[in-house]
């Protein structure tokens, strides 16, 4: 179903807009760092939260664009374009929701998750929330375009709003922060407008674009029970795999908050710069979703493994060549951030053991669940995620981290325990191959 051309013009862009999405955290990470360590630490400790919301966002996302996959695959596009207005009603509800909940309790979120922390991060933090949380609606309506737009394998759409986004918020984040010397409030202010601009584009084009998702009417986004249902059943079990991972990192971020600033800071720029070595593992588990979910909607299993197997070794390649690279710039890339002496070595240490194991199961772990996802098999992978993050990950993390004394490093060598069980239960569900037999419509 798909040439090697086909598959070029699906994953390139999907590389550039992962490269764009992860720039914009790094910048701001780096940009925010010129107001001292506190402040990286409050905007840290807010993207554990933000990140959570995004993935359970984002999950959804990933349910609107499985249904309409397989909806393309059996080529009924009437029920791809219903599909597609379905989902933005369902992501607008919701992040309508999250910001709510977030504005209203903002303050008491961050003193449940984190306890006790300094009083200048914390009020970085707060401010940081406080504007960001006004975002999540427009973050939400951006991320269904993209996917949907993903899912017909037109990639360029979401990379060239992503683009759009970055600079926009760049060169906002400079504006805000050098000339009006706003510090955690200027990047804040900037992801915002980013994300405003980037929604509206989205939307215009989903009513202007000759495609499968093609927005007809605002009748499109009228509740439709039927449609919302298949939807939900890959979006809320990816959504609560997804939120269940991100309070069990919440859980291990809490632990991190207690080893000082320092741990915190370290943490956050190791966070920051491992995103780019994951890259394209994200970005080929992206696209198995529009590839795996077209090939089970037109009953083409065999084609669905073979896909799933040359898109997991694409994967493995170009984890290798990112994390080759990061081991290399390791000190200087840290080195950018002006972190104290034992936050830069605590850093530089974390980069070089994430790099020594992810290249062996990172792509597992990660980029292969999608491809039982976009089958429709999202319990299996729920079921995976979630017990091996609680009984692996956040329990090792206490353990090495607090009653072994090893800190920080600790709290990594429990999140590499995790990625050593869920990789495998994924890759023995996938050479069984009972997954093709899941189907959403």
């Amino acid at each position: 179903m798909f040439s090697s051309k086909d598959l070029k013009k699906l994953i390139i862009p999907l590389i550039f807009e992962q490269l764009l999405a992860v720039s914009v955290g790094f910048v701001d990470t780096f940009m925010v760092s010129i107001a001292g360590e506190a402040a990286v630490s409050g905007v840290a400790l807010v993207d554990n939260i933000s990140n959570l919301l995004i993935q359970i966002l984002s999950a959804l996302a990933t349910g609107g664009a499985v249904v309409c996959s397989q909806y393309l695959g059996s080529r009924n596009t009437d029920m791809s374009r219903k599909s597609a207005g379905q989902l933005i009603f369902i992501m607008s509800a919701i992040s309508l929701l999250l910001m709510c909940i977030s504005l209203i309790w903002n303050h008491g979120i961050i003193n449940f998750i984190f306890g006790k922390i300094e009083k200048d991060v914390f009020a970085s933090a707060s401010i940081y929330y406080y504007i960001t949380a006004v975002s999540y609606p427009f973050l939400g309506v951006y991320n269904a375009g993209a996917a949907l737009f993903r899912s017909i394998g037109n990639s360029k759409i979401s990379m060239n709003t992503s683009l759009i986004m970055n600079i926009i918020n760049i060169c906002c984040n400079a504006v805000f922060i050098f000339c009006f010397h706003m510090g955690v409030a200027g990047v804040a202010l900037a992801t915002l407008i980013s994300r405003i601009i980037s929604a509206i584009l989205i939307i215009a084009l989903m009513f202007r674009t000759e495609s499968a998702i093609r927005i007809n009417s605002s009748k499109d986004f009228f509740p439709c029970p039927s449609i919302i249902k298949k939807i939900l059943s890959i979006g809320l079990p990816s959504g609560l795999e997804n939120g269940m991972f991100q309070i069990g990192k919440l859980s291990v971020s809490s632990l991190v908050s207690t080893f000082g600033t320092a741990s915190i800071a370290a943490n956050s720029v190791a966070n920051s710069i491992t995103t780019f070595a994951n890259i394209p593992g994200n970005a080929i588990g992206m696209a198995m979703i529009t590839v795996i979910g077209q090939c089970i909607g037109a009953e083409k299993t065999d084609e669905a493994k073979y896909y799933g197997r040359k898109l997991l070794k694409i994967a493995y390649a170009g984890i290798l060549a990112t994390n080759i690279v990061m081991t290399l710039i390791a000190h200087p890339a840290v080195g950018l951030f002006h972190l104290s002496a034992e936050a830069t070595a605590t850093g530089i240490s974390l980069l070089h053991y994430f790099s020594l194991v992810s290249v062996f199961i990172w792509p597992l772990s990660f980029t292969l669940p999608n491809a039982l996802r976009a089958a429709g098999d999202a319990r299996y992978t729920m079921t995976v995620s979630i017990f091996s993050m609680w009984v692996f990950r956040v329990a090792s993390s206490y353990f090495l981290a607090g009653t072994l004394g090893l800190g920080v490093i600790g709290v990594w060598f429990g999140m590499f325990i995790d990625w050593g069980f869920r990789s495998s239960a994924f890759l023995i569900r996938f050479l069984r191959g009972k997954w093709t037999e899941k189907r959403v419509i």
